[in-house]
């Protein structure tokens, strides 16, 4: 994965990747074909260029911006995005994540570079040197995306799309269709209806329900992702039914319902949005919550996970021969009963997920995520609530403030999670526990609701943290969590976590010394994580306790 940074693109290394075909590498880098005038994905299937033809760019946006059209075999802008936006802190990545968020759409350049910090000149000047294209052809190539997905999956009026994708005027969202797709946005339209397997079938309209495949690079540990999401269900706001995960999400301009699976090669994400301008900005962050975007592949060769075809196989057949085992998501109840001893950590029966070669080596499970978060304030309030308790206890805390403070919406699942101001005021009255810990959520939901406090995905990781250790009741543990979960900053080592500790202790890894997993120790705690819960999973029952670490 060489060949992909944000500056400079090794030719023979990119080249390498489309003659080969290899799908890893799509979203992290464009071909532009100078005699055709298109751009593609890596691994487009068609004849591949000449060399003297071809260039390498490293955003759509930046093709665009050079004059080349999207081409319409491959769809390079429906590719995975890049992984670059969360591996590195600088401003192009952290303005990256803020575009994809559908910043520029609510407020224009200059909410952009007033999140940052920086000046609108300085902002396009560094955008343009690394990323090929300015803020505005970036934010542009983001709003032809969510066109494409607007014409293509429903039947919404044209003028409706137009507005939903963000673009200024019906002139702006016709010109930009067919300067990226070569096409009008009804034929595009047309093409699309031709190409379903049933063409009478009809897209929804105006009720805002989508169904769209959010595909991923393989591979994936799916199992790890459904026990987190299912171990860690609110009810009230969050519901595991059928291996289907589903919860509301406040939105920009409202709030979505949001229904999760996993596929073969995709996720499909059924959304319910109150408001179809927000439909860019959920699917980036439920991507984000899922770990999407992430290069399991490059992750995998520095954390030593074995991707063979026979060890994926062994490890299925011992899953399939656990007595206990939690990633079987069926047992979604049981495992919510079970006690945790760390706010945030997995679930006590988890099924065998490590493994050793005969040389003792360690080897981990391919293709393990670091779960994101949907919000960035409830990330926080909820991990605070879950401090020195279980998690299920956690679930019941939580449920009972979203009970009781939380906005009532329609849909499958009733509430959503309360605002912080509304938790700033009225949160002593429903929160119980500790008095110092209700203070602290208190506490830090009024910093939230004044302003005080910041979080979101532009900021970098140093000055998060050192503004969540700076409240009252949030310690190193918890101010890392927050970071890695919100920021999806891969190198952050839980090494005060107890469960982590554990999960090192049985694998012989000394956490003092980890450096030869760098940049990944966020995937390494989650490996440890899974480890000593495979650990318990295969232990003798015991009485559940709780012991919970505390910041």
């Amino acid at each position: 994965m060489d060949c992909v940074t944000i500056t400079a693109l090794d030719f023979e290394q990119c080249y390498r990747a489309v003659s080969t075909r290899d799908s890893r590498f799509d979203g992290q880098f464009f071909t532009a074909v100078r005699t055709t005038g298109i751009y593609c994905r890596p691994s487009c299937p068609a004849i591949t260029p000449k060399r003297a033809n071809v260039s390498f760019l490293p955003t759509a946006a930046a093709a665009q911006h050079a004059g080349y059209r999207a081409c319409r075999r491959c769809l390079p802008d429906a590719a995975p995005g890049s992984p670059l936006w969360n591996t590195r802190a600088d401003l192009a990545a952290r303005a990256m994540r803020l575009i994809g968020d559908g910043v520029i759409e609510r407020g224009g350049v200059p909410a952009l570079a007033a999140t940052l910090g920086y000046s609108q000149r300085q902002l396009t000047r560094v955008l343009t040197t690394e990323l090929g294209a300015g803020p505005l052809a970036l934010a542009r190539a983001h709003r032809a995306h969510t066109a494409r997905l607007l014409i293509q999956t429903t039947a919404m009026p044209m003028s409706d799309i137009a507005f939903a994708a963000g673009f200024a005027s019906i002139r702006q969202f016709n010109d930009t269709v067919r300067e990226v797709f070569a096409v009008s946005p009804t034929t595009m339209r047309t093409e699309a209806q031709r190409a379903r397997k049933d063409p009478a079938q009809t897209a929804p309209t105006t009720n805002g329900t989508l169904s769209l495949r959010l595909p991923f690079r393989e591979p994936l540990d799916r199992a790890w992702l459904e026990w987190f999401l299912s171990s860690h269900v609110a009810p009230g706001m969050e519901l595991w039914e059928d291996h289907t995960y589903t919860r509301n999400l406040r939105t920009p301009h409202g709030h979505a319902t949001a229904r999760l699976s996993f596929r073969g090669d995709h996720v499909r994400a059924e959304l319910a949005l109150h408001d179809m301008r927000d439909l860019a900005p959920t699917v980036a962050r439920v991507r984000h919550l899922l770990d999407l975007d992430a290069d399991p592949v490059g992750i995998d060769e520095v954390l030593g996970a074995d991707t063979t075809a026979a060890f994926q196989s062994s490890a299925r057949s011992a899953w399939r021969g656990s007595a206990v085992d939690a990633f079987d998501t069926d047992d979604a109840r049981r495992v919510r009963t079970a006690t945790l001893p760390d706010a945030g950590s997995a679930p006590a029966t988890v099924g065998a997920g490590t493994w050793r070669t005969g040389a003792d080596r360690v080897v981990f499970t391919p293709g393990i995520r670091v779960p994101g978060c949907l919000d960035g304030p409830e990330l926080l309030l909820r991990t605070m609530i879950g401090q020195q308790i279980s998690v299920s206890a956690a679930a019941t805390h939580t449920a009972r403030l979203v009970e009781a403070l939380g906005e009532p919406v329609e849909g499958p699942v009733p509430r959503l999670f309360p605002t912080p101001d509304v938790i700033a005021e009225r949160g002593a009255e429903v929160l119980t526990g500790p008095a110092r810990r209700v203070r602290s959520i208190v506490g830090a939901a009024a910093a939230l609701a004044a302003g005080d406090l910041q979080l979101h995905a532009g900021r970098t990781a140093a000055d998060l943290r050192r503004d969540l250790l700076a409240l009252d009741g949030v310690g190193p543990w918890t101010a890392d969590y927050v970071t890695m979960r919100l920021l999806a900053d891969p190198d952050i080592l839980l090494d005060t976590d107890l469960v982590v500790r554990q999960g090192a202790d049985l694998l012989g890894i000394d956490l003092s010394d980890t450096a030869r997993w760098a940049p990944w120790r966020s995937y390494l705690s989650m490996h440890l994580w899974k480890t000593a819960l495979s650990r318990r999973a295969a232990a003798p029952k015991r009485p559940a306790r709780s012991a919970r670490k505390t910041d």
